[in-house]
């Protein structure tokens, strides 16, 4: 197995977090065109029209676990732990991200987004697991 395979899924999720910016600009640019909002009100970004704050949560979310994530990858690659295991944990978290984010800028149901959250965290928690013992 080639070990940068593993930096696939965190291309993946760089693909996720640009499409999450492009699809926040669509969503105000139509509040402004809705007259819903302001240009003026993003410049301090205190009030956020309906139509895309569910995507601007999800964007802050894009910088949280996921930091982890980038970071536990490149520590499995750096150690030479790059497997089978650790790439389709990677995957996993991944798709996880992609369905969470699906659910987060639509819907938003909470019902749907949590098990979509917990596989990916119980995905990366794993990940890091194999990164620690891999040190041992």
């Amino acid at each position: 197995m080639n070990p940068s395979a593993i930096f696939w899924p965190m291309i993946f999720h760089v693909i996720l977090v640009f499409g999450i910016y492009i699809l926040m600009f669509v969503r105000r640019k139509r509040a402004v065109a809705a007259g819903n909002a302001r240009v003026s009100q993003f410049r301090e970004n205190q009030v956020e029209p309906s139509e895309s704050l569910f995507v601007r949560n999800n964007l802050n979310n894009q910088f949280e676990l996921p930091t982890l994530f980038h970071i536990g990858c490149l520590g499995l690659f750096a150690t030479g732990n790059v497997g089978f295991l650790t790439l389709g944990l990677a995957w996993i978290f991944i798709l996880s991200r992609y369905v969470h984010s699906y659910i987060h800028v639509t819907s938003n149901r909470i019902r749907y987004r949590q098990p979509a959250f917990g596989l990916g965290f119980l995905a990366l928690g794993l990940m890091w697991l194999v990164l620690a013992f891999g040190l041992l």
